[in-house]
């Protein structure tokens, strides 16, 4: 696939659903082994032009996800490359038991798909709300966790995944018409994380939706002379243990996610830092310990303290009363 300006805005409208389905249908060309299950959420999956398109490599399931699962783990096993699509807050504890044991404990490489992670359908309430996946999800062994920034990166993760040999949960955030972070081809590696911006005073990590935002944060932060690196956290799992032992040069470390504070991206940047002597102190920004009644995504960002503007009140109300 092209990653040109032209393809790439085309993605950024469509949203991460969209850009699933097209990169499904791009691997679907070369891979007659190549499967997309869902259950019952095609049409919200992207997946009407794939199901169209091969309908003989797409499977509805219904809405029946904990079977969904068993039925991808047996196709896997006979050789079949086979991605799984539901809610995010559905693939991270409905199914958890079929995914602890046909994916954690038999490594099978299903590759999961969290749509709507965060508060992308927090409209329908907290049923739909998955503020706690990547908590869950990273501490079921053998499980690689994706969690891109934008349409770009989306397509990225996907054809990435298709390629390995191990269990992967891509977490999807954010809604159609979604901010550009890549105008053009990048290099993407599992693993490895991406550095936005160069900054010597405040190393800013952020996953999803929040790299976005984190860069109008760093803007912000410029005008008032001070420096915020920014990196963009794909991989949650396995973490860039040296691009976050880079940041202990810095004089304050930040974490920023559309997830819950614990068990998310800051506990894993915490977990990484613990062993070193002498790291700088630690701002974790997410969602609160708590259920959030139902409303638009928007006012659930704002009432989470997740805005631009909010997100740069609580690193400046921060810095100055520590560093």
């Amino acid at each position: 696939m092209e990653f040109n300006k032209m393809n790439i805005r085309t993605w950024s409208m469509l949203g991460p659903s969209g850009a699933f389905g097209l990169a499904a249908c791009e691997l679907a060309k070369n891979d007659k082994d190549f499967a997309v299950l869902t259950a019952d959420l095609c049409n919200f999956s992207g997946l009407d032009r794939f199901a169209k398109n091969y309908p003989q490599q797409f499977y509805n399931i219904g809405i029946a996800e904990q079977n969904m699962i068993g039925v991808a783990a047996g196709m896997t096993k006979e050789g079949m490359n086979t991605f799984v699509t539901t809610y995010a807050s559905f693939i991270s504890t409905r199914v958890m038991d079929q995914v602890k044991v046909n994916l954690g404990y038999m490594g099978l490489p299903v590759k999961l798909v969290g749509l709507t992670s965060g508060f992308s359908a927090g409209i329908l309430g907290a049923t739909h709300m998955a503020l706690e996946d990547i908590a869950i999800i990273r501490a079921i062994p053998n499980i690689v966790i994706l969690s891109p920034a934008d349409a770009a990166e989306t397509m990225k993760s996907v054809l990435a995944a298709a390629q390995l040999s191990v269990p992967v949960y891509i977490r999807m955030s954010g809604a159609s018409r979604s901010p550009v972070l890549h105008n053009g081809d990048f290099d993407f590696e599992i693993g490895k994380a991406i550095r936005l911006k160069d900054g010597k005073d405040i190393a800013i990590f952020a996953t999803g939706t929040m790299v976005s935002e984190a860069m109008t944060v760093a803007d912000r932060f410029s005008d008032i002379g001070i420096s915020c690196e920014v990196t963009d956290i794909h991989t949650i799992k396995p973490i860039d243990y040296e691009a976050i032992g880079k940041a202990c040069s810095k004089k304050l470390i930040v974490t920023v996610e559309e997830h819950s504070r614990i068990g998310g991206l800051g506990s894993t940047v915490a977990e990484v830092l613990a062993p070193i002597s002498c790291v700088p102190p630690q701002l974790l920004i997410g969602t609160d310990d708590t259920y959030l009644h139902a409303a638009s995504y928007s006012t659930l960002m704002e009432r989470s303290g997740l805005t631009a503007e909010q997100i740069y009140n609580q690193i400046f109300k921060f810095y100055k009363e520590n560093i």
